[in-house]
């Protein structure tokens, strides 16, 4: 039995048991639905810090752009739902289970963006009273070197824009059809342009992250999957072709950035290609249950594809014959989401393991388990690899702001390590902060720094010392040996008007692509966002 079979065994022994505990907590009623609930009206735009409870019950025909729920005694904050589209699958597992409002059936709430075209023709009301939400955005991310780039290796100082326009439908099969907790999410995606970065050596931490996976193609399917709820939220499942960083490692927060380090997952997460990343996916099975309403675990099993971000099975992302499935890899995730004091500040912690059983090439040992760039001998096969995270935020302050009822200053961090094997990225450690509603003129405005640091696997950086004093080409298409590298960004995200944001964005680099040869570099640009309905 291989390691990848026995984390499974592993996964199975201690999550079944708190599924059962999850079904039997719903099959009895005892969730947070079932206390005191309450749907607000008000929109995102115009919502007061936390209000009082209301007296009105819920009707189906009332517009509920803003949801909360109030367990007894006790006022819970307002979720405001992404304003981006495809940030659902990751809002979901950071939203704890008292403050999703599902009303008489068990399909969370369709995603409902603040949008420029609010129902027009009255299409929009008319779907969502069917079960039917289609949103459509387009967003664009533009940089520039303010900075001279190293001389001697053939790079330049220049800007490139890049971007995307994305059409997603989500659909409430209880409302449609009378099935039962069942919804069905599709996304569809067009990219043009590359990240700036690239120009002046870095490699690592790409400047405009919404780029590449299916670039410069006029329509690419992101995912198709069908999720199924029971017990009333508790116990949640998912399966067709979904990315394996939509749900894992994920944080909707993270996407305030620009830079590829941090939106829409910790880089290093991306690093092993078996962990398929947004907008490509695998054919996967994920299984989210939630033992208390502020706790979640979740697993699956994600088909790993040799050519995921390759033109040949991936151009279009509509190939689905499995021909490339190479192996499986398997995480398991689990998450703390509490409210502290009198202001309900929301913080979510996780951690996170996954491993899997494709084939990697050795970062460093030949079939003899000797250095194959000394031998010449091709690099061993390993068909094992494993990654491990731990990620936080925490909302310290809250702003009690008139048009932002999420206000507050947020702290973020955390640490994401691979296997010093099979990846480039050994460890990535950030820390930052976001903070929106400082300004009470401008509720909605947001203010965001971040700063990442990435250490490359020490087997990766003996490969390439090596290469270079043999005069061959380094792995990884860097111009000099890597160790380690650091990206500082500070971003200023405006809310223009309804639907609309435009933020002006700076970005540092320490030791561009993590080589120390490289001298640093300085970048300015903006992202924007504009979403249509």
């Amino acid at each position: 039995m291989s390691r990848v079979h026995i984390h499974a065994a592993f996964c199975l022994a201690t999550f079944l048991p708190s599924c059962a505990i999850a079904q039997s907590l719903g099959a009895n009623g005892t969730t947070a639905q079932d206390s005191s609930v309450r749907a607000s009206s008000v929109s995102s735009t115009t919502s007061t810090s936390v209000p009082a409870p209301s007296t009105d019950t819920y009707s189906p025909a009332k517009k509920i752009t803003q949801i909360r729920v109030t367990a007894p005694q006790q006022i819970i904050p307002p979720v405001i739902w992404p304003s981006e589209n495809s940030e659902l699958p990751s809002e979901r597992v950071n939203t704890p289970l008292n403050q999703i409002y599902f009303g008489k059936e068990w399909v969370p709430p369709l995603p409902r963006p603040e949008a420029l075209l609010t129902n027009p023709f009255g299409w929009n009301t008319w779907l969502r009273d069917r079960g039917i939400a289609i949103t459509m955005d387009t967003t664009n991310e533009f940089s520039g070197a303010i900075t001279s780039p190293t001389r001697g290796y053939g790079l330049k100082q220049g800007s490139s824009n890049a971007g995307q326009y994305s059409f997603e439908n989500d659909i409430d099969w209880e409302k449609l059809a009378n099935i039962r907790g069942f919804s069905t999410h599709a996304l569809v995606v067009g990219r043009y342009g590359i990240p700036a970065s690239r120009m002046f050596g870095d490699n690592l931490n790409p400047s405009s992250e919404i780029y590449g996976a299916g670039g410069n193609v006029v329509v690419h399917l992101v995912y198709a999957y069908g999720e199924e709820t029971i017990a009333k939220g508790r116990v949640d499942l998912a399966a067709g072709r979904i990315p394996f960083l939509n749900d894992f490692s994920s944080n909707p927060l993270y996407c305030t950035f620009q830079n590829n380090a941090f939106c829409g997952n910790p880089k290093a997460s991306s690093d092993n290609t078996m962990h398929s990343s947004y907008p490509d996916a695998s054919w996967a099975f994920r299984v989210r249950t939630r033992p208390t309403t502020s706790t979640y675990i979740q697993t699956g099993v994600y088909f790993t594809q040799a050519g995921i971000y390759g033109n040949t099975q991936f151009r279009t992302g509509f190939k689905f014959n499995g021909a490339d499935i190479h192996g499986e890899a398997i995480p398991v995730e689990a998450g703390w989401e509490p409210l502290f004091g009198k202001d309900h500040l929301p913080g979510h912690y996780k951690v996170g393991y996954a491993i899997d059983n494709a084939p990697h090439k050795d970062n460093y040992y030949d079939v003899n388990g000797q250095p194959y760039v000394i031998s010449g001998l091709p690099a061993r096969t390993v068909n094992y690899s494993w990654s491990a995270w731990v990620l936080a935020d925490q909302m310290v302050l809250r702003h009690h702001v008139k048009g932002n009822a999420d206000a507050g200053l947020i702290l973020l961090g955390g640490m994401y390590a691979n296997s010093p094997r099979t990846q480039l990225r050994g460890q990535q450690y950030f820390a930052g902060l976001i903070d929106s509603g400082f300004w009470a003129s401008r509720p909605l405005d947001t203010i965001g720094i971040n700063f990442s640091y990435v250490r490359v696997a020490k087997n990766a950086t003996a490969t390439e010392r090596l290469q270079a004093l043999y005069g061959i080409p380094l792995m990884a298409s860097s111009l000099t040996p890597q160790t380690f590298g650091a990206v500082l960004e500070a971003t200023y995200r405006i809310h223009v008007m309804r639907g609309v944001t435009f933020a002006p964005d700076f970005q540092y680099y320490f030791h561009p692509g993590a080589q120390k040869a490289l001298k640093d570099a300085a970048m300015l640009g903006f992202k924007s966002h504009i979403q249509f309905f």
